[in-house]
C-alpha cells in the first residue's frame, strides 16, 4: 500500500496578543511607538543613511521594555506566547530558556518594502501588529527549500497550502506571528495609504 508522508515541518504559529498575559491597551501601544520614533534621532538617522523607508528602532535603541512600561508589560506576553511555541516546536532546551535578545518598532509608510532577509543567530523571531490599515502588505514567507529547487516546475495555482512556495499572511491589528528564524521572509509594497506598525522580536536559547 502507497503512503506519502510530510516531512520536515515548517511552522508558524498565529494568535491574537490577548489570548496569553494581561490584555495591552491597543491605543496606548500605538501612542508609544509613534512617541519613541519622534524622540529617536539616532534611530531617523540610520533611516535616512541607510535607505530604510519610514521608521525603525532596530538600529538605535536597545531597551525598549524599560522605556515605556507598556513595552515591559507586551515582552511578558510575548514570553508566555513563545514558550507555548517551543513546545510544540518540540525543543529539548537542556534546562536552559529562550530569552528576548531583540524587539524594536518598525514604521512603514505607504509605499514602502522591507526587503526579504532571516534573523541570523536567533532561534524565535516574530511580530505583533499595532496598526493595519486597509490594503497595507501582508508579511510574505518564502519555502525554505527554494535553494535547492534548481529543475522544479512551478506549483499548480490552487496547489494546497503546504505546497505553495510562498505564503502569505494579512494581520489585523493585535496579531501574534511567530516563527523560526531561519525562516526568510519580507513585507511587500505597503499599497495603503496610511502607516503600518508592527513591533518586531527575536528570542535566543540561553
Amino acid at each position: 500500500m502507497s503512503q506519502i508522508s510530510s516531512l520536515f515541518v515548517t511552522r508558524l504559529y498565529h494568535a491574537y496578543l490577548s489570548e496569553r498575559g494581561n490584555p495591552i491597551d491597543a491605543s496606548e501601544l500605538e501612542a508609544s511607538c509613534w512617541s519613541i520614533a519622534q524622540d529617536d534621532e539616532a534611530g531617523q538617522t540610520w533611516c535616512d543613511e541607510n535607505g530604510f523607508p519610514g521608521y525603525t528602532s532596530y538600529a538605535s535603541l536597545t531597551d525598549l521594555p524599560y522605556r515605556f512600561p507598556i513595552f515591559k508589560d507586551l515582552v511578558k506576553t510575548l514570553n508566555k506566547h513563545v514558550k507555548a511555541f517551543a513546545r510544540d516546536l518540540e525543543f529539548d532546551l537542556d534546562g536552559r530558556k529562550l530569552r528576548l535578545e531583540d524587539i524594536w518598532i518598525n514604521i512603514l509608510p505607504p509605499g514602502g518594502i522591507h526587503t526579504s532577509h532571516i534573523h541570523p543567530h536567533s532561534v524565535i523571531s516574530g511580530t505583533t501588529y499595532v496598526a493595519v490599515p486597509e490594503g497595507a502588505s501582508a508579511i510574505k514567507f518564502e519555502d525554505p527549500r527554494h535553494a535547492m529547487m534548481m529543475a522544479a516546475p512551478p506549483r499548480i495555482k490552487d496547489a494546497r497550502p503546504q505546497m505553495r512556495p510562498f505564503h502569505y499572511v494579512a494581520p489585523v491589528p493585535g496579531d501574534l506571528l511567530l516563527w523560526e528564524s531561519w525562516l526568510r521572509h519580507e513585507v511587500p509594497l505597503n499599497m495603503a495609504e496610511e502607516d503600518r506598525i508592527s513591533i518586531s522580536f527575536n528570542y535566543a536559547w540561553a
